[in-house]
């Protein structure tokens, strides 16, 4: 893969200058140019913040190659979603090859006596979800809710958060995610 021409590609695709970029990354313009032109190989931790000016994961940015890539997949069978969850929570992205993806989407299955975590989940962003098979515990902040079938949720995911399911019954979800970590 061309990184120097993959970034120049994405950089253009999302209407972004050199400078802008820069600004947004937190590094200097000569920074963006000298990985474009090829005249260094950035480190993960550097090409990792130059993308969280776009932003777009690594993931994202090394799996689809912008540079040669004209054909963008609509339809996403079963079979092509990303597992990204645990042994006994799972989480499938949803358009794992769609470039320069916004949000991620992910359809979720909470077996009972599940979570996401020991820990409180944090980043930069907005979530969203609606649950369309039994119950979800959802913790933002201090506040726990509990959804039913039909009900949705939306917060900002600077705030803690922490999805269970404490319940008799598998809990089945769509969410989103943004900006795209996936």
């Amino acid at each position: 893969m061309d990184i120097g021409a993959n970034l120049k590609a994405v950089r253009k695709s999302r209407g972004l200058s050199q400078r802008e970029l820069a600004k947004r990354a937190g590094v200097t313009n000569s920074t963006i140019s000298m990985i474009e032109k090829n005249s260094v190989s950035p480190s993960v931790s550097s090409l990792k913040k130059v993308l969280s000016g776009i932003p777009m994961s690594l993931v994202e940015f090394f799996s689809a190659d912008m540079a040669e890539s004209d054909t963008t997949p609509v339809v996403y069978r079963q079979e092509d979603l990303l597992e990204i969850g645990s042994e006994t929570v799972s989480m499938k992205v949803v358009g794992k090859e769609f470039p320069n993806r916004a949000l991620s989407v992910l359809s979720e299955i909470y077996p009972p006596g599940t979570d996401s975590g020991d820990d409180m989940l944090q980043h930069d962003g907005e979530e969203s979800g609606i649950v369309i098979e039994g119950r979800l515990e959802l913790t933002v902040g201090e506040d726990v809710f509990v959804l039913e079938e039909g009900d949705s949720y939306y917060f900002d995911s600077n705030k803690p958060h922490k999805f269970a399911n404490p319940f008799d019954a598998t809990c089945r979800l769509f969410s989103a995610t943004t900006p795209a970590n996936f």
